[in-house]
């Protein structure tokens, strides 16, 4: 237990991590570890002192995440229960381009 006043600082994660987001209520922080693994922390506000669980891998993801013009690439159910990703393909697709196609719809 880690006593607190309504505000301060509290190290989470040893090995340090990215793109933080709660759960609605509160009670569970999830982020991303540096190998792609998804973490969770249920954390706890008593009138004590913060109580911070033990932080558990819920997956790891083997793809690039997309974050480019987004604040989080992924955001969790109000519950914790259901986590959805914006990714990036394996890999690129062509893009074939077709000039003039209307010639030939000419009769």
């Amino acid at each position: 237990m880690v006593p607190y006043g309504g505000a301060g600082k509290w190290q989470i994660s040893a090995a340090g991590g990215a793109q933080p987001v709660w759960r609605r209520d509160g009670k569970e922080l999830f982020y991303w570890t540096q190998d792609n693994m998804l973490m969770s922390v249920p954390i706890t506000l008593r009138p004590q002192g913060i109580e911070l669980g033990a932080a558990r891998m819920l997956f790891r993801f083997n793809r690039a995440v997309g974050t480019v013009g987004i604040t989080s690439p992924y955001d969790v159910s109000a519950d914790g229960q259901r986590v959805v990703l914006i990714t990036t393909p394996e890999t690129p697709r062509p893009i074939t381009l077709v000039t003039n196609w209307t010639a030939d719809l000419k009769p």
